[in-house]
């Protein structure tokens, strides 16, 4: 039994885990969106909710804890200027999971975690 043990182990060691998920969090706020699995979205969450509440509390060691963790100065930068802007009025819940289906190749459940508000700009035809 599993009684008190938090946080999935998807197969991969501890190392490689972090080093997962420093990628995830770095490209989900490069991009605002990303595909994965259900379950790496599920242990995203938490990890890219502290990095969003850290981008607010805005001060120096908040900036170098974040860059403890995320991969690139440009999103960082980001994350202190136009995603803290996004969520300064929100309490939390900053992400949202949207489940797509199943992958064709090996049945995994997918979705999409993606920041609240994101919005993709679609490009119209241009009439003649």
């Amino acid at each position: 039994m599993r009684h008190k043990y938090s946080g999935r182990k998807l197969g991969r060691t501890s190392s490689h885990r972090m080093a997962m998920f420093r990628n995830m969090v770095t490209s989900l706020f490069e991009h605002e969106r990303i595909v994965t699995t259900t379950e790496k979205a599920k242990e995203l969450r938490p990890i890219a909710e502290k990095m969003i509440t850290l981008g607010k509390r805005g001060d120096l060691h908040a900036r170098r804890q974040a860059l403890s963790f995320i991969r690139s100065k440009d999103v960082v930068d980001k994350l202190f200027s136009e995603i803290k802007d996004k969520f300064e009025d929100r309490k939390g819940g900053y992400t949202r999971i949207l489940k797509t289906g199943i992958r064709r190749g090996d049945a995994a459940s997918m979705a999409i975690i993606e920041l609240v508000g994101y919005e993709e700009v679609i490009e119209a035809p241009e009439a003649e």
